[in-house]
This record gives structure tokens, sequence and C-alpha cells, in this order.
């Protein structure tokens, strides 16, 4: 029945789709009662011609209505993995969750749960990742400004369109996520955006001092220095994502083969590819054990060589200095030989003995 009703969705044949999904309410309002109901709702919505995601409180998303694009990408929460932080930010994280899950005990006695976070980090260190998994923990619709729909050229419509986006956000409980902020909370000293620049920041900062604590506000950037003054006092917490630690890249990747059927041919060499990704981020490992897997399923190289391979493809050290690391890795975190060494990198012993002693 899921095939079916995949290979109906994607041909977008609504007849078949309301057929399987009517079969499936019949068949599981015994077993899955709360499953069926929801399917239910969303048939009886789509009946009607209405949006089968007001049913569970999505509306349409804003749009401009001069070039009638959306401004928001509007979701579902979906429970997804935590992300791999440092101990730091895993508490920070755990005291946010924590607070607003008791935010009637907080309000009770006077006090605002925290219902905002700035993240700061460079490309693929998981800003996005920490807001779906957020969205997901407190069962918020992500709403997620669309910069492309929203920035125009015509003079205050920036700061409308932000305006409407927030609104938006404001009419249900969701979670706002503004990627690449600092596109739009730049400093109001930059003298060359002519007073538009102050205008968008001033709507910025007056939409995030009315921000209902029943939401979440979640911004990221990858240009902290960018970012005007007024702008940090706004955020209840500021996280710092760097680069995975050699623990936290072990951990990546042991997420990353544990849920495939490649688990029992690269466990031996967690450690390994871990110390060997000095410098990665974690979106760039997760895609490296992306390849590696598809390769694996593909060809019948061993997994070993495979992942020397990809690591002497991407790493940012080459040549003889990674010949180097890889034979001190491999010699401390497997059973690897001498002679396997020298026969994985094309060499002599005595060449892999010159690397082992790293003269």
């Amino acid at each position: 029945m899921v095939p079916k009703l995949i290979r109906a969705t994607l041909d977008n044949d609504i007849r078949t789709v309301r057929s399987i999904a009517t079969r499936m309410v019949r068949q599981m309002r015994q077993t899955h009662p709360e499953i069926a109901e929801e399917i239910a709702q969303a048939l009886d919505f789509h009946g009607v011609g209405i949006s089968t995601r007001r049913a569970f409180g999505i509306d349409a998303a804003p749009f401009d209505d001069e070039s009638k694009l959306s401004l928001a990408v509007v979701e579902e929460p979906v429970d997804c993995s935590p992300p791999i932080l440092c101990d730091n930010n895993q508490q920070i994280v755990a005291e946010f969750v924590n607070e607003r899950r008791n935010s009637k005990k907080l309000l009770s006695n006077g006090l605002l749960p925290p219902s905002s976070i700035l993240l700061v980090g460079p490309p693929g260190v998981g800003k996005t990742h920490l807001a779906r998994y957020l969205s997901g923990v407190f069962k918020l619709r992500l709403v997620t400004l669309d910069l492309a729909a929203s920035i125009s050229s015509f003079l205050g419509k920036t700061g409308q369109n932000i305006k409407m986006v927030f609104e938006y956000a404001r009419n249900e409980p969701s979670l706002l996520f503004l990627d690449e902020f600092d596109a739009i909370a730049k400093r109001r000293d930059d003298y060359s955006d002519l007073g538009e620049l102050k205008r968008i920041v001033n709507v910025l900062l007056k939409e995030m001092e009315d921000w209902p604590s029943n939401s979440v506000l979640i911004a990221a950037t990858n240009h902290p220095d960018l970012l005007d003054k007024a702008i940090w006092r706004r955020f209840d917490r500021v996280i710092e994502l760097g680069l995975p630690s050699v623990k936290e890249r072990e951990q990546i990747i042991e997420g990353q083969f544990n849920s495939s059927s490649c688990k029992e041919q690269f466990s031996p060499y967690y450690q390994l590819i871990s110390e060997l990704t000095e410098g990665y981020s974690g979106s760039e490992i997760c895609k490296m054990a992306d390849r590696i897997k598809r390769k694996t399923i593909l060809s019948e190289i061993e997994p070993l060589n495979l992942v020397f391979q990809e690591l002497a493809l991407e790493n940012k050290t080459v040549g003889a200095e990674f010949n180097k690391l890889f034979c001190k890795a491999a010699k401390q975190n497997t059973k690897m030989s001498i002679a396997d060494l020298a026969q994985l990198l094309g060499k002599s012993r005595s060449a892999v003995q010159y690397y082992l002693k790293g003269e």
C-alpha cells in the first residue's frame, strides 16, 4: 500500500491518494487511532478545497504582493537526531529546552521562559540542523524566512516583508528561523545603504521586542562581526558553534555509518577517520560518509581502501604529509602492519617506516 501511495503522490494522482488514504484510516482505526484521525482530518480539509496543513494549524505562508513569491518556507515539525555539540553547548541547549518545557512554572513566578537564540559559526557546523531539531522537540511549525523573496529593491518593502513574516509566525506558536541573519541585521553605521538598512534593523528590533513567549526565534550567521550591536541584546542565548573536535567527529561518523548496512565494515575505522578529518565541518564529514557508503554498495573495493581514497582526495594536507598522518593514525587505531600500509599506499616498507618515524 505504501509504495502505491508514494507513486500516486509523485504522479500527482489525487484520486488514488485519497482512495489509499481512506483505506488506511479504516485499517488503522483500532491499532493507531491518533494516526487514523490525523489522516482523516487531512482528507476532510482537502475535500473542501483547503490546504491539508491547515488541519494542524499551518496556514499558507505570506507572499510579496508585487512578485507573488512566498516570503517564508513553512514545514511541519519533524523529529530528528540531536545535533553533536561540545559539552558547553549541549548544556546551553538542554537548559533552553528545560526552561521552555517548564514555562508555566516560570510564568507563575513572574518570569518569562527564554524564546530566542542566536547561532554563530562557519558554514556546515549544524546551525540549520539545530533549528530543525528544536522545532521537533517543541512540536512547533518551522517557519524559515526566504531572503531571496523578502529583500526588495523598493524603498521600505524589505522591512514590510519581514514584518509580515513575523506577524505570520506570531499568529500560531512557531519556530521562526532567520538564516544568514547578517543580510538583514547589519550594523547601522554602514552609510552606503542610504537609510534603508537602518529601517530594516529598526523593524527587526521592534518585531523581536514584541516576540511572544509561546514561540521560538532562532537566527544564524556566519559573520557575527557584521551584526548591529543592538541586535545582540535581543537574544536570550548566544551559541557559538565551531568545527567539531575529534570526539565529536567520531560521534558524527558513528551516527552516519551505524544507520546503514555498512556498519560492520566500517566500525573498526571510526577513530581513524575522526583523527584524519581535522578541520572538517560536520556537513563535510556527512557528505564524505555518504560517498563512501555509495561506493561500498556499487563497488567491490575494500572498505579501508575506500576510506583512504576519500581521505586522500579531500584532506587538507596532501602528499607525503598526509601519508605520514595516515600511517601514524592507522598504526595507532587499527591492526594494520607495515606491509599492509605499504600495499595500501603503493609505497615500499622503508617508505612507511620513514612515515611512521615522522622525519
